[in-house]
C-alpha cells in the first residue's frame, strides 16, 4: 500500500514507473557509458528508455547530454530537481487559475454563444420559437453573446408586466459597458407609458442611442449583424412564436431595414444644449405639468392664442402630433427645467 501511495504522488508530478527506475539508476551507477548498458541494467526496451530519458531532462530531472546525442545525461540532485518541479506545477497552477477566473467573466457570453449553435439556424436559416417563456430566453441569450452590436426596432404592443401594460425592460446596459454599440428606434405610441421617457433617458444616458420613429414596420432584435430575432406581435400571447433568422439573403434585407428606419428616426438624448429658448423652455414645463392653454397665457402673461401658436411651433420642432409627446420629447432632451 505504502508502495502504491508513492507511485501516485511520483505520477503527480509527471514521472512513471520507467522514468523513475532509469533516474534512480543514473543515480546509483553513474558510469554506463551507452545507453544500450543502461537499458540492459534497468531492464527495459531501449526504445523505453530513450522515451525515459527525454521525460526526465523535460522535467528537470537530468542535465541534457549535448551535442553528443549518444552520451548519457547527468542526473540532478533528488531535492533540487524535486524542488524545481514543484516550483514549476504551481506556476502552471497560477496560470491556470488566472485563465479560469478571466473565463469566469465571460460564461454567460460563452453558454449564449455555445446555445445559439445548438440549434438549427445554421443549417437551415430560420428557426421557429414557441411561447413567451422561450422567448424571453433567446432574447436575453442573444444580447448576452453580443460582440459588437445590438439593433433594435421596439413598438407597442408588449408583454405586460405591470397592470398598465408597460413593457419590461430589457438589459441593455450590460453590453454597453462590455463596448457592444446598442442602437433602439422606439416606436412613438409606446412613449404614452407612464414613466416610459424616464426609462428611455436613463439608457440613453448608459450610452444607449436611442431614437424615436413614427409607424415602425415591425419588432426586431439583431445581434452583430449575423442573426436577427423577430419576436410576435402580440408578446402578451403565451402561446406566441417568433422568428430567429440566420440566413444571409434574409439578413441582408433586415439588417438595411432597420438602418432606414434608424436613419429617418428622431434622436433623443440628455443633451441640455438643445436648441431651444428659455422662453420655450419654460412652456414646455408648463405643457409637461399639464396646465391648460388659459393658464399658461396667465403665467407669461401674453394672449392664449400666442401660446397655441408658440405650441404648435414647438410640436413641429419636435416633430410630435400631439402635446403629451411634446412633453415626452422635451424631457428626453433635457430641455425642461428643474
Amino acid at each position: 500500500m505504502e508502495q502504491s501511495e508513492q507511485d501516485i504522488r511520483w505520477q503527480a508530478l509527471g514521472l512513471g514507473t520507467d522514468e523513475l527506475r532509469v533516474y534512480e539508476s543514473l543515480l546509483n551507477a553513474p558510469g554506463h557509458p551507452t545507453r544500450t548498458a543502461l537499458a540492459r541494467s534497468v531492464g527495459l526496451p531501449a526504445r523505453r528508455v530513450s522515451y525515459a530519458l527525454e521525460r526526465l531532462t523535460a522535467l528537470g530531472f537530468t542535465l541534457p547530454s549535448g551535442l553528443d546525442t549518444n552520451a548519457l545525461p547527468g542526473a540532478v540532485a533528488p531535492a533540487t530537481a524535486l524542488r524545481n518541479l514543484i516550483h514549476l506545477n504551481k506556476a502552471e497552477l497560477l496560470h491556470r487559475s488566472a485563465e479560469l477566473e478571466e473565463l469566469t467573466g465571460s460564461v454567460d457570453r460563452l453558454a449564449a454563444q455555445l446555445l445559439s449553435s445548438a440549434h438549427d439556424t445554421r443549417a437551415f436559416g430560420i428557426e421557429t420559437i414557441h411561447g413567451s417563456q422561450a422567448i424571453a430566453e433567446r432574447v436575453t441569450g442573444l444580447i448576452v453573446s453580443a460582440t459588437s452590436e445590438v439593433a433594435l426596432l421596439d413598438r407597442p404592443p408588449y408583454a405586460a408586466s405591470a397592470p398598465d401594460g408597460m413593457p419590461e425592460p430589457l438589459n441593455m446596459a450590460d453590453p454597453v459597458r462590455r463596448g457592444v454599440r446598442v442602437r433602439a428606434v422606439v416606436d412613438r405610441e409606446g412613449l404614452s407609458f407612464q414613466g416610459r421617457a424616464r426609462g428611455l433617458d436613463e439608457l440613453a444616458a448608459q450610452g444607449v442611442q436611442i431614437r424615436v420613429g413614427t409607424d415602425l414596420p415591425t419588432k426586431l432584435i439583431t445581434v452583430d449583424r449575423r442573426v436577427t430575432l423577430l419576436p410576435p406581435t402580440d408578446a402578451a400571447d403565451p402561446t406566441a412564436s417568433a422568428l430567429l433568422v440566420s440566413d444571409s439573403l434574409l439578413s441582408h434585407a433586415l439588417v438595411p431595414l432597420f438602418e432606414a428606419v434608424w436613419e429617418h428616426a428622431t434622436p433623443i438624448g440628455s443633451d441640455p444644449h438643445g436648441q431651444v429658448t428659455e422662453e420655450e423652455r419654460e412652456l414646455l414645463t408648463m405643457l409637461a405639468s399639464g396646465l391648460k392653454d388659459e393658464a399658461i397665457a396667465r403665467r407669461l402673461d401674453i394672449h392664449v392664442h400666442t401660446v397655441r401658436r408658440r405650441i404648435t411651433r414647438l410640436m413641429q420642432a419636435l416633430n410630435v402630433e400631439t402635446r403629451f409627446q411634446a412633453g415626452v420629447q422635451a424631457t428626453l432632451r433635457g430641455w425642461l427645467k428643474d
